[in-house]
């Protein structure tokens, strides 16, 4: 038996890469995550699309961040809401909103989603993460 891998046993983010909105998140999520409780994968990178496939997802599904914890898959509002139920400081509080019905809170989520690019920008590629922050993130 081999020794359990704590990278591979830490609930995983995918994320647009490219999307600045996105980029933005992880960054927003690192700052409030200073134990390193989550890893990382852009969903262009071949992780991303792993994981994808895994869970028969499109692998032109770029439009949503994906939460992987073992072997459940977390997608839009969901996602969100289960990322900042493990953060610091007072943002776990925002998990209240899991009371308003998935359909609703889905509808706004695909509304930034399909504007996110016009309203926050959009890089040529994806982010490099800083030396001290690499080992969070899987290519």
């Amino acid at each position: 038996m081999g020794t359990p891998n704590p990278l591979e046993d830490r609930p995983l983010i995918l994320f647009d890469g490219v999307c600045n909105l996105c980029n933005g998140s992880v960054q927003f999520i690192i700052r409030h995550d200073p134990l390193g409780y989550f890893k990382y994968a852009s969903l262009q990178s071949a992780a991303g699309q792993h994981h994808l496939h895994k869970f028969n997802l499109p692998v032109s599904q770029i439009h949503s961040v994906i939460l992987i914890k073992g072997e459940k898959m977390f997608q839009k509002s969901d996602a969100a809401l289960e990322i900042v139920r493990n953060l610091n400081g007072l943002w776990p509080a925002l998990s209240i909103f899991k009371i308003i019905p998935l359909v609703l809170r889905d509808w706004l989520y695909d509304v930034v989603a399909r504007n996110r690019y016009v309203w926050f920008g959009k890089k040529d590629s994806c982010m490099i993460p800083t030396p001290e922050l690499k080992s969070r993130f899987i290519e």
